[in-house]
């Protein structure tokens, strides 16, 4: 069952981990979809700053024509202002040369009209670029931040699957780990189940070949020696002695244990409902320290005093049936000779009964016709009036039951075996129809009594008295609910205990026969315990299963230490093969690299000083950040300590820099170690990745191996178990057919014996009878 529920629970999480991981696919597919629209977008962004920056210039360009055209035409006003004096003085002279001036004008003010023109309708171009540049970079940078916030979202739903996925992977470990133990568990244990079905087996056979030569020599001595078979007749078969059965005589003395602790109860809920409705009497309707009752009451009141003499008996009738029950009798009802007696207290109390109620009718029927009573309180005693009829009824349906059930033990032929189940399901009847009669008579007293609260003349006494009698109804209701629910609870077990009885017969005879049979029973188990001798000292039972159980132990952890030596050893071998693999990768790779040294230092000598600086320079990429720091170096005359890209390099004023070969070779073996320091991490990881990646498909195997083994190990423990069952089925039946056998050859030779002396006294007698004839012959 455990093993179901986690082959469930396995399936579940790998369910749940394909879905997550078709999740984890199709959002990988959205971030990478939404990081190229951004980087789309952030294209489209430079492109629209590229062209912004176009415009600004042609801005720059027009401004810049502009303001040379306005000094021009500033220029060209101060001429024409200083032209016009001298045109008055020389009008003549000046004539043609205005002329010239004026169509000069025009020409200049057309050129001028057209560059305002087109200088308006340039800046309008560029408000209008700039606002929808504006506008786009506005909708660009809300889109991307859009897009920020989405690829940020993603990047956490990622994180999240992420580790989800790796608490999902660590549960199916830690669950393959237990399967893997519940595995060795299972296997151990089916090695103990072959184990313990060969052992079966093999007792099994020693015992069909004793137990078929132990039948050959018993029918031998019966076919010899038994003269007749007692258990055909059934007047014989009435005085065997049945076989004992421990935990029927425990059942029944157990069930009659509660039967009297129900019937005490009920003893006790009666005495208390007689005495408080005596009491009830003398208060009501007529207060016997005030007033006289009436003669009625008055007999009603003697009689219910006597309550205790006819109710006690039936709780001392089922002490002394408890007390008959033992460990060492029989009990069937044949046997029960008690449960007569506690018939006969039932009927005198069934008398007592029969005797009161007409009191007790005539009692209510003078309260209806009381002053006081209203007619709500008439109709509720009428209603106990009915109720107290049913209650006398159900006593006697009950004591005719039981008076049925005690006939056996008296009289054989009173009641016929078939009819017991059927007076036994009677009984159950009658015992629920008493419960719903006390149910009636507790609900209608209580109405009752709240009405005779409400009267005027209702006093303290009475209201007291009326609540003890409730509480006693109440009492009474639970008790007979709880025998009713008991006996209904074991009517079976009483149907099927009536087969109790002699082997191989319908049961006893009559009460003698049940009788002689106990004796017989008795005098069995004297000649047993008169047989019975003290056994040898022996180890004791709790010591021997504390040595199984540290052997037990010891044998497990033996076998799982030498299974773990050799995962151990396993692991040892494998990891020195992959040791001297990654030494000659070291030895390979340490070769490379003083090649690799030898080749550079022979190129550093080949080359002059001035290409050692053509170098430097074309490295000027990578040494950047170095020639800032030396531009600080500069104007700081104090050492200065720089953390780069390249490493920590330390510079001086210009007096006490390093040449250039030393810079060279602190930046080459800057990134020598650099490459170094990357390759083994690499490699490092590489190898981590195969050795997870070998690992998860070792895992795998060994968890469908795993799970393979554990089915066929549940297929074999099932059929093992089924093996077993029928085993031990077989085994049973086979002993109690060969114990009957057994015993009833024993049975046979004790009376062959029997058949044997008295022919033994006959044959004497014969004896005696002829040495007398001769002697009186002789005389003669």
């Amino acid at each position: 069952m455990a093993s179901a529920e986690l082959q469930g629970k396995y399936q579940k999480l790998a369910q749940e981990y394909s879905k997550l991981r078709a999740q984890n696919q199709v959002l990988k597919k959205g971030v990478v979809d939404e990081q190229a629209n951004s980087a789309a977008l952030k294209e489209q962004v430079k492109m629209k700053d590229q062209s912004l920056r176009k415009l600004q210039q042609e801005m720059d360009s027009l401004t810049f024509r502009n303001l040379q055209l306005a000094k021009r035409v500033e220029l060209l006003q101060d001429e024409l202002a200083l032209s016009e004096p001298r045109g008055k003085k020389n009008k003549k002279s000046g004539e043609s040369s205005s002329q010239l001036s004026q169509e000069q004008k025009s020409v200049f003010d057309e050129d001028l009209q057209k560059k305002i023109e087109e200088n308006e309708r340039l800046h309008i171009q560029f408000f209008e670029a700039d606002e929808q540049h504006k506008h786009v970079e506005a909708e660009l940078r809300s889109r991307l931040s859009t897009l920020e916030t989405e690829a940020a979202q993603h990047q956490a739903v990622v994180d999240g699957l992420t580790r989800k996925y790796m608490e999902t992977i660590e549960k199916l470990q830690s669950d393959k780990a237990k399967l893997e133990v519940k595995s060795q568990t299972l296997e151990k244990e089916a090695k103990e189940c072959r184990l313990r079905t060969e052992e079966c087996q093999s007792q099994l056979k020693n015992l069909h070949e004793d137990l078929s030569s132990r039948l050959e020599e018993s029918l031998l001595i019966i076919n010899e020696k038994v003269p007749f078979n007692d258990t055909k007749y059934s007047q014989y078969n009435a005085l065997n002695v049945p076989v004992h059965n421990r935990r029927h005589q425990l059942k029944m003395r157990d069930i009659a244990g509660q039967a009297l602790a129900f019937v005490q109860d009920l003893v006790k809920a009666l005495l208390n409902f007689h005495t408080y409705t005596e009491q009830r009497i003398q208060i009501f309707p007529i207060d016997s320290a005030i007033d006289t009752i009436s003669p009625l009451n008055q007999k009603f009141s003697q009689y219910l005093h006597e309550n205790a003499s006819y109710v006690r008996p039936l709780e001392e009738g089922m002490l002394h049936l408890f007390e008959s029950i033992t460990e060492d009798t029989v009990t069937v009802l044949e046997t029960t000779v008690k449960l007569k007696t506690f018939s006969e207290h039932l009927t005198s109390y069934i008398c007592f009964l029969r005797k009161i109620l007409p009191y007790q009718l005539k009692s209510l029927e003078e309260e209806c016709e009381a002053s006081l009573c209203t007619s709500a309180l008439r109709a509720r005693n009428l209603e106990l009036s009915q109720d107290m009829k049913k209650m006398t009824a159900v006593f006697e349906k009950l004591q005719t039951y039981i008076a049925l059930l005690a006939l056996p033990s008296t009289e054989p032929d009173g009641l016929l075996r078939t009819n017991y189940s059927s007076v036994l399901t009677n009984v159950g009847a009658a015992l629920h129809g008493f419960h719903d009669v006390m149910k009636d008579i507790s609900k209608h007293y209580s109405q009752k009594a709240t009405i005779e609260l409400e009267l005027p003349t209702t006093t303290q006494k009475l209201i007291t008295t009326n609540d003890c009698i409730l509480s006693s109804v109440v009492a009474l209701t639970n008790g007979a609910g709880k025998i009713a629910s008991f006996f209904s609870n074991n009517v079976d077990y009483f149907i099927a205990s009536l087969s109790y009885g002699p082997k191989t017969g319908s049961g006893f005879i009559s009460p003698l026969s049940a009788e002689c049979m106990l004796q017989y029973k008795k005098k069995a188990a004297a000649y047993m315990k008169a047989l019975r001798k003290p056994l040898l000292e022996s180890v004791p039972y709790e010591e021997a299963l504390a040595n199984r159980r540290v052997l037990l132990s010891s044998t497990e952890s033996r076998e799982g230490l030498a299974q773990q030596v050799q995962q151990s050893l396993e692991k040892i071998s494998k990891l020195e093969q992959e040791k001297e693999h990654w030494m000659l990768e070291a030895q390979l790779a340490k070769i490379k690299l003083e090649k690799e040294n030898q080749r550079i230092a022979d190129k550093l000598k080949s080359t002059s000083s001035g290409q050692v600086v053509g170098v430097a320079q074309e490295r000027a990429a990578v040494v950047t950040a170095v020639g800032q720091e030396e531009a600080a170096a500069k104007a700081v005359p104090e050492p200065v300590h720089s953390t780069s890209e390249i490493g920590i390099l330390t510079r001086t004023s210009d007096s006490e820099a390093p040449d250039v070969e030393s810079r060279e070779d602190l930046i080459r073996n800057h990134y020598m170690a650099r490459i170094v320091e990357l390759t083994s991490q690499l490699q490092l990881a590489d190898s981590k990745s195969v050795h997870f990646y070998a690992e998860c498909r070792a895992l795998s195997k060994r968890l469908a191996l795993a799970e393979k083994s554990k089915e066929a190990l549940t297929e074999e423990m099932k059929v093992a178990s089924q093996n077993i069952s029928r085993l031990q089925d077989e085994l049973t039946t086979t002993k109690r057919s060969y114990e009957d056998q057994l015993s009833m050859m024993s049975d046979h030779l004790c009376s062959m014996n029997e058949t044997l002396s008295k022919q033994r006294e006959e044959i004497d007698t014969l004896k005696m009878s002829s040495k007398g004839n001769s002697k009186k012959n002789k005389s003669r």
